[in-house]
């Protein structure tokens, strides 16, 4: 079987070349939110028949749906941005697509390419699906949607429907130039310079060649990928450029949502 030093060296190889083939970049695996159920200034209620994260007026006709990466909806950071969008006069719906099985790093017996095996994009974009339907039963009429690192593949394949409003990607994953090129609603792509910036410049190529399709397409200096919902609080300038993104989320929904 070979030395157990070797195994251990052979696991932490696959999981960085999964994350790094997949554009997801160095920090959505080796820098996991300490996940607390009870942050942020909202509550947990079904929607969709799935455990979400709400917060914002039941009383407005508007809607943000935030879909996590895969450490899932009790991610303290990913609820700030919830709170954020929320106060600009949005209900804001943050699902647990990940079924309460969020990516434990740590647990070496399942290593990302084990993981995602349970918990495919498709999957989050049928969980997706759903939780829109809900939305307008309960009389949203008006719904964007935002999909970080793993999310952002459900958020794109909303967005290539009429169904929703808007959507937005950040440090996106799995997401396509042929994915790009289906878009049919307005679309902000929110990228880092030290996470394949080139794959975010060629959306950007694709999105100026569909001039009806509005679009924004932003590569924030000196950041790397999940640099908008994890960061070390101590990182000043880290910060500076989440609530920089943050804001642009917040105008982007704005506009094409309200």
């Amino acid at each position: 079987m070979g030395s157990p030093i070797l195994w251990w060296i052979l696991i932490l190889q696959m999981v960085s070349t999964f994350c790094w083939s997949n554009g997801a970049g160095h920090l959505c695996c080796s820098d996991p939110p300490i996940l607390d159920p009870h942050s942020g200034a909202g509550h947990v209620e079904k929607l969709g028949g799935l455990p979400s994260y709400v917060i914002g007026s039941p009383y407005s006709k508007h809607a943000a749906v935030l879909i996590s990466d895969v450490y899932g909806y009790e991610a303290p950071n990913l609820r700030k941005v919830a709170d954020k969008v929320a106060a600009a006069g949005f209900f804001v719906a943050v699902p647990d697509f990940l079924k309460g099985d969020p990516f434990v790093r740590a647990d070496t017996k399942r290593p990302m390419s084990v993981w995602i095996k349970d918990h495919s994009t498709e999957e989050g974009y049928e969980f997706a699906k759903v939780v829109i339907q809900d939305l307008k039963n309960k009389g949203y009429s008006a719904i964007g949607v935002a999909g970080f690192c793993w999310g952002a593949k459900a958020a794109i394949q909303l967005a290539k429907r009429h169904s929703i409003k808007a959507a937005a990607i950040l440090h996106q994953s799995y997401v396509t130039v042929d994915d790009i090129k289906e878009v049919k609603v307005p679309l902000a792509v929110l990228g880092a310079e030290f996470d394949h910036p080139e794959i975010v410049k060629q959306f950007e190529k694709v999105l100026r060649r569909k001039p009806k399709i509005k679009s924004f397409v932003k590569i924030y200096p000196g950041v790397r990928h999940g640099w908008t919902i994890r960061y070390n609080i101590t990182d000043t300038y880290t910060i500076k450029k989440a609530d920089e993104a943050h804001h642009d989320l917040i105008q982007w929904f704005s506009k094409y949502v309200k």
